[in-house]
């Protein structure tokens, strides 16, 4: 009996460790902020200049045109910690659209950014 519980304890415990060792924290890394936006407005085809705060490739996958409701990918054309150069895509519709960030990592999230620009 006591054999079987140690096991079912032994076997418990493994899995655990099994479990947390998919998901183990890459440790702490700074977030990613964008503080300007230049143009302002821009249409189709433009590229944009953004410059910010940890804005490379290790923290940054995917930036983002958004409305709230909607989501347009934009290209990464050029990416550094500092700046990133975006090209808007063709889907965008017309109007103030923020740019939003989806991070990496374990936990990759969707960062709406305090910058915006219009698109024609």
């Amino acid at each position: 009996m006591i054999k079987s519980l140690l096991a079912g304890l032994l076997l418990a415990g493994m899995a655990l460790l099994g479990a947390t060792a998919d998901n183990k924290d890459e440790g702490w890394k700074p977030t990613p902020l964008m503080r300007t936006v230049d143009p302002d407005t821009a249409k189709a085809g433009d590229v944009l200049s953004v410059t910010g705060e940890y804005l490379d490739s290790t923290r940054v996958a995917e930036i983002y045109l958004t409305d709230g409701k909607a989501e347009y990918k934009m290209s990464i054309v050029e990416q550094t910690e500092k700046a990133v150069k975006v090209k808007v895509p063709a889907s965008a519709k017309p109007g103030r659209l923020r740019l939003m960030i989806l991070t990496k990592g374990v936990q990759p999230q969707f960062l709406e950014q305090p910058v915006a620009v219009t698109i024609e």
